[in-house]
């Protein structure tokens, strides 16, 4: 089979059909269905997190819950708009769209995905002033400061995002094109890469800065040798934070490692279809990432998880009005408890391991 040849565009047109390299129906099927599921996920996930930070007053006023927020936002229009446009290009090959319609499609894509990742950052942030200043935590972290530090980041992913759409392609400036994305300038793919690694080196940073503040408090609470109970008890608690942060760091390089390292492979060496289709399939990893990221982030959440038990008690007793559910009101004595205790449960934690 001929190879072919995708690396200039000529006439502002391209032959859409050479990115297409799923030929097989195997292999479309289990893309399709791959897609499907981890797509119907991520939005029932994410829609779910939304719901119940924006259904409790007091959950939405946090500045740590806005964050969280933010990124089940971006999960979801990362699982709508990429499972969408994937499909649609790679399962039913639909070459009629113009270039501007694929580029904004690809726009769409690159915006969720990169908010995504932006929101792990400024929640790494968020849990770094936790951990070292938290005396200062509720004066740095407000309200305000992070709906303006959202709204920056929101902006500016948008703007990257988009850059090809606004003429940073390479059929505007008559350059090499990529060979993974049609229209995409070589230089912008460059750009968008070294964008996305500096997020995630970031992210890695401010995790294992407190990866290693939680160590030196397991250290040093290990050296006392009064008041055995309560030690273990905080050396328990860092070993948890401490396990929270490897899977949160493991799940971020697991999914996105492989598509970046296929896109910088692709800059320096012409691809053949193999390398393609491995890279079709390791981009639904951005997508699993997405559906991880209520798990890991949202759900561990004790009032998030407080709210989930009161809006099913809710929905029980709307189903079965006359019936009582003294359940129900048990946990609605208890979630204020829970709920105070996350409150303090930052200062608290943290003024241990400042210790």
């Amino acid at each position: 089979m001929e190879r072919c040849q995708v690396f200039n565009c000529s006439m502002n047109t391209m032959d859409l059909k050479c990115y297409m390299v799923l030929s097989s129906l195997t292999q479309k099927t289990g893309i399709a269905v791959l897609c499907s599921i981890v797509g119907i996920l991520c939005i029932l996930e994410n829609s779910l997190v939304l719901y119940l930070i924006f259904a409790s007053p007091k959950i939405r006023k946090k500045p740590s819950y806005l964050l969280i927020s933010s990124l089940a936002l971006a999960d979801v229009l990362a699982s709508i708009v990429f499972v969408c446009s994937f499909l649609d290009f790679h399962v039913f090959n639909r070459t009629d769209s113009s270039k501007e319609i694929f580029l904004l499609k690809l726009g769409g894509v690159n915006t969720s995905f990169t908010a995504s990742l932006g929101s792990l950052l400024l929640m790494a942030f968020d849990r770094y002033v936790c951990i070292y200043r938290p005396s200062e935590y509720k004066v740095i972290v407000t309200r305000k400061r992070a709906v303006v530090a959202m709204a920056v980041m929101w902006i500016a992913t948008m703007i990257t995002a988009f850059l090809p759409l606004m003429g940073w392609n390479c059929c505007w400036v008559n350059s090499a094109c990529s060979e993974l994305f049609p229209f995409v300038d070589s230089n912008y793919l460059s750009s968008w890469i070294c964008l996305v690694m500096i997020l995630l080196l970031c992210i890695v940073c401010a995790y294992v800065r407190v990866l290693w503040k939680a160590h030196k408090h397991t250290v040093y609470m290990e050296k006392r040798q009064t008041q055995a109970g309560q030690r273990n008890a905080k050396v328990r608690m860092d070993v948890t934070l401490a396990k929270t942060l490897v899977m949160v760091l493991a799940v971020v390089m697991m999914c996105w490692s492989p598509v970046l390292a296929l896109m910088t492979y692709s800059l320096f060496v012409s691809l053949n279809d193999h390398i393609r289709k491995v890279f079709a399939f390791c981009s639904t990893l951005c997508l699993v990432n997405s559906m991880v990221n209520p798990i890991v982030y949202a759900l561990r959440s004790r009032e998030l998880r407080s709210s989930l038990r009161n809006t099913s008690s809710r929905f029980r007793k709307t189903v079965s009005i006359s019936e009582s559910s003294p359940e129900a009101d048990s946990i609605q004595k208890s979630s204020p408890i829970e709920t105070i205790c996350d409150d303090i449960v930052c200062n608290t934690d943290m003024n241990l391991l400042k210790a």
